[in-house]
């Protein structure tokens, strides 16, 4: 788990089957000093999370997997919290 800051929101005509319906969020992971850890990663948000918004993202990729209802799903990472600022 990781603490991460929302940047954007995905968009897209052509993505993989269990994507269709679910928000995808890109997100910055965050070190323990508040700045930037690696370059951003896209999420699964079933959460509201939106643009500015700090979130605990998880790499669990079966339980992403879970969440869009597919086991060949490609992805990986999950929006499992909203922080409270």
């Amino acid at each position: 788990m990781q603490v991460g800051k929302v940047v954007g929101r995905a968009i897209s005509t052509v993505k993989h089957k269990s994507f269709q319906g679910v928000k995808l969020l890109l997100v910055q992971a965050l070190d323990g000093k508040g700045q930037p850890d690696g370059d951003p990663v896209l999420t699964v948000d079933t959460l509201g999370a939106g643009p500015g918004m700090r979130v605990l993202i998880s790499s669990d990729g079966k339980g992403a997997r879970e969440v869009v209802g597919s086991k060949d799903s490609p992805v990986r990472w999950l929006t499992i919290g909203v922080l409270d600022e």
